[in-house]
Protein backbone atom coordinates (compact mmCIF):
# COMPACT_ATOMS: atom_id res chain seq x y z
CA UNK A 1 0.00 0.00 0.00
CA UNK A 2 1.17 3.44 -1.00
CA UNK A 3 -0.27 6.66 0.44
CA UNK A 4 -0.66 9.43 -2.56
CA UNK A 5 0.87 12.54 -2.65
CA UNK A 6 -2.43 13.93 -1.68
CA UNK A 7 -2.94 12.33 1.58
CA UNK A 8 0.96 13.04 2.55
CA UNK A 9 0.41 16.58 2.05
CA UNK A 10 -2.93 15.98 4.17
CA UNK A 11 -1.08 14.91 7.10
CA UNK A 12 1.75 17.37 7.07
CA UNK A 13 -1.13 20.12 6.51
CA UNK A 14 -3.22 18.65 9.58
CA UNK A 15 0.01 18.20 11.57
CA UNK A 16 0.55 22.33 10.87
CA UNK A 17 -2.27 23.06 12.15
CA UNK A 18 -2.23 20.97 15.51
CA UNK A 19 1.06 23.00 16.54
CA UNK A 20 -0.75 25.85 16.05
CA UNK A 21 -3.16 24.86 18.47
CA UNK A 22 -6.55 25.85 16.91
CA UNK A 23 -6.56 29.23 18.20
CA UNK A 24 -6.89 30.80 14.94
CA UNK A 25 -7.82 30.15 11.59
CA UNK A 26 -4.37 29.40 9.61
CA UNK A 27 -4.34 31.30 5.52
CA UNK A 28 -3.84 28.88 2.82
CA UNK A 29 -0.47 30.96 1.69
CA UNK A 30 1.04 30.60 5.33
CA UNK A 31 0.55 26.49 4.82
CA UNK A 32 1.43 26.24 2.26
CA UNK A 33 4.71 27.74 2.62
CA UNK A 34 5.51 26.09 5.78
CA UNK A 35 4.84 22.60 4.63
CA UNK A 36 5.54 23.36 0.87
CA UNK A 37 2.70 22.04 -0.38
CA UNK A 38 1.04 23.54 -3.61
CA UNK A 39 -1.61 25.60 -3.06
CA UNK A 40 -3.77 23.91 -5.64
CA UNK A 41 -3.32 20.39 -3.93
CA UNK A 42 -3.84 22.29 -0.45
CA UNK A 43 -7.14 23.23 -1.85
CA UNK A 44 -8.28 19.87 -2.97
CA UNK A 45 -7.26 18.34 0.05
CA UNK A 46 -9.15 20.68 1.99
CA UNK A 47 -12.81 20.48 0.26
CA UNK A 48 -11.95 16.26 1.10
CA UNK A 49 -11.31 16.96 4.63
CA UNK A 50 -13.86 19.57 4.73
CA UNK A 51 -16.43 17.39 3.44
CA UNK A 52 -15.37 14.71 6.44
CA UNK A 53 -15.62 17.31 9.08
CA UNK A 54 -11.49 17.24 9.94
CA UNK A 55 -11.14 21.00 9.08
CA UNK A 56 -13.15 23.93 9.22
CA UNK A 57 -12.54 26.67 6.76
CA UNK A 58 -13.70 30.79 7.01
CA UNK A 59 -13.53 32.87 4.32
CA UNK A 60 -12.39 37.01 3.89
CA UNK A 61 -9.61 38.49 5.42
CA UNK A 62 -9.14 36.90 8.83
CA UNK A 63 -9.97 33.70 7.29
CA UNK A 64 -8.15 30.08 6.78
CA UNK A 65 -8.42 26.92 7.83
CA UNK A 66 -8.28 24.95 11.28
CA UNK A 67 -8.77 21.73 12.50
CA UNK A 68 -12.74 20.62 12.89
CA UNK A 69 -12.11 18.79 16.02
CA UNK A 70 -9.61 17.86 18.93
CA UNK A 71 -6.14 16.40 17.52
CA UNK A 72 -7.06 13.29 19.68
CA UNK A 73 -9.91 13.06 17.57
CA UNK A 74 -8.52 12.84 14.21
CA UNK A 75 -7.09 9.55 13.14
CA UNK A 76 -4.96 8.81 10.55
CA UNK A 77 -7.06 6.35 8.87
CA UNK A 78 -10.04 8.69 9.07
CA UNK A 79 -7.34 11.36 7.05
CA UNK A 80 -6.88 8.70 4.49
CA UNK A 81 -9.99 7.33 4.10
CA UNK A 82 -10.95 11.12 3.27
CA UNK A 83 -8.37 11.50 1.14
CA UNK A 84 -8.04 8.45 -0.67
CA UNK A 85 -11.44 6.64 0.09
CA UNK A 86 -11.65 3.03 1.63
CA UNK A 87 -8.09 0.88 3.01
CA UNK A 88 -7.25 -2.14 1.41
CA UNK A 89 -4.48 -4.21 0.18
CA UNK A 90 -5.99 -5.72 -2.23
CA UNK A 91 -9.77 -4.72 -4.39
CA UNK A 92 -11.65 -8.07 -3.33
CA UNK A 93 -11.01 -6.55 -0.21
CA UNK A 94 -13.51 -3.40 -0.92
CA UNK A 95 -15.77 -5.08 -3.45
CA UNK A 96 -15.49 -9.04 -4.38
CA UNK A 97 -17.17 -8.68 -8.08
CA UNK A 98 -14.01 -7.00 -8.67
CA UNK A 99 -12.07 -10.45 -8.01
CA UNK A 100 -11.41 -12.58 -11.18
CA UNK A 101 -12.38 -15.91 -8.77
CA UNK A 102 -14.87 -16.25 -6.18
CA UNK A 103 -13.54 -14.37 -3.07
CA UNK A 104 -14.92 -15.61 -0.13
CA UNK A 105 -13.87 -16.75 3.31
CA UNK A 106 -12.51 -20.24 1.59
CA UNK A 107 -10.12 -18.28 -0.31
CA UNK A 108 -6.58 -18.27 1.10
CA UNK A 109 -5.57 -14.85 -0.17
CA UNK A 110 -8.82 -12.98 0.88
CA UNK A 111 -8.58 -14.54 4.58
CA UNK A 112 -5.07 -13.60 5.18
CA UNK A 113 -5.17 -10.03 3.33
CA UNK A 114 -8.45 -9.42 5.52
CA UNK A 115 -6.27 -10.36 8.58
CA UNK A 116 -3.91 -7.92 7.36
CA UNK A 117 -5.69 -4.97 6.23
CA UNK A 118 -7.76 -5.33 9.80
CA UNK A 119 -3.82 -5.34 11.32
CA UNK A 120 -3.26 -1.60 9.57
CA UNK A 121 -6.48 -0.57 10.32
CA UNK A 122 -6.18 -1.25 13.99
CA UNK A 123 -3.30 1.09 13.92
CA UNK A 124 -4.49 3.76 11.71
CA UNK A 125 -7.30 3.82 14.02
CA UNK A 126 -5.31 4.41 16.89
CA UNK A 127 -2.40 6.99 16.09
CA UNK A 128 -4.05 10.45 15.88
CA UNK A 129 -2.51 13.79 15.52
CA UNK A 130 -2.23 14.31 18.84
CA UNK A 131 -0.23 11.03 19.56
CA UNK A 132 1.86 11.94 16.29
CA UNK A 133 2.93 14.76 17.80
CA UNK A 134 4.16 13.50 21.10
CA UNK A 135 6.30 10.94 19.76
CA UNK A 136 7.73 13.51 17.43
Amino acid sequence: MVLNQATEYAMRMLLYLTKQNNKSPIDAASISEEELIPKRFLFKIVRDLTREGIVKSTRGKDGGFMLARNPEEITLYEIIEAVEGPIAVSKCLIDTNKCNKEATAHCILYKELGELRNEINYKLQNTNLKTLLEGA
